[in-house]
């Protein structure tokens, strides 16, 4: 039997807290969601992938420390997952915290790990700047340059990727057209990076090989909301399992 592409997905959670003021009285409401299900669900399906979805809240306390404890994967994603989840503990006031696990990862991926960062508001630089990957060792490994600012583009009309070389491996077997996005966060090719699809002159999917591994930057949600059509279009699971065979070196 083949042996399987592990790949870790970390992110698209997050807990919410609504109020209903009816009239003079409050109600506060608890809740939490999930958009991770999708990608899991769909990769489920495939018998040479093994899918470990890691919560962000999960990811605060137990992602790895260590490069060995990573590389029990072959795929890492981050998918709505701000810096600050990856860089700070819990323990705030322990000198040293911990080691810097944005460091761990550019070590897996020197050692030959596959990496992807998937786009949305709390990607790349992302809203209001929070998820803060500019000037990075995230930055470092990836096919892009992160801007300094507010890196969204909101396409609340729909825009379709343009495939500019659809003889990649990734796109093997997956059919055009694309479906719509609602919006992407804005990168820059960096020189050596390999763009395989775009938005206009923004790159979409670039991807590079960055010393023994291989990294993609996926500027749109691989989820809800930018990617609502994204998560119901036929090819969703074949698409992200050429991806991780891909970037796994398995292909």
């Amino acid at each position: 039997m083949a042996k399987k592409t592990r790949v870790l997905l970390v992110g698209e959670t997050w807990f919410v807290l609504r109020m209903h003021i009816k009239g003079f009285d409050m109600v506060p409401l608890g809740g939490y969601e999930d958009f991770g299900v999708y990608f899991v669900d769909a990769l489920k399906q495939f018998d040479d992938i093994e899918i470990v979805h890691m919560p962000n809240h999960i990811a605060l306390t137990s992602f790895p420390r260590t490069k060995e404890e990573l590389g029990a994967f072959d795929v890492l994603i981050l998918s709505d997952c701000g810096k600050n989840t990856l860089q700070l503990y819990p323990e705030l006031f322990s000198v040293p915290m911990g080691p810097d696990r944005l460091e761990v990862i550019k070590s897996f991926v020197s050692d030959g790990g596959g990496f992807i960062m998937a786009g949305g508001w709390n990607s790349f630089q992302g809203i209001r700047n929070i998820p803060g990957y500019h000037d990075t060792v995230i930055e470092e490994i990836l096919p892009v340059e992160i801007r300094s600012c507010d890196d969204r583009v909101e396409k609340p009309q729909g825009i379709v990727p343009q495939i500019v070389k659809a003889d990649h491996p990734i796109f093997d077997g997956v059919p055009a057209p694309w479906p719509m996005f609602l919006g992407y966060n804005r990168v820059k090719a960096k020189s050596k990076g390999e763009v395989l699809a775009k938005v206009g002159n923004d790159p979409f999917i670039a991807v590079w090989e960055f010393d023994k591994g291989r990294t993609m930057a996926f500027t749109s949600d691989l989820s809800k909301h930018w990617g609502t059509a994204l998560v119901e279009w036929e090819a969703y699971g074949k698409f992200w399992r050429n991806c991780a065979r891909w970037l796994s070196k398995s292909v």
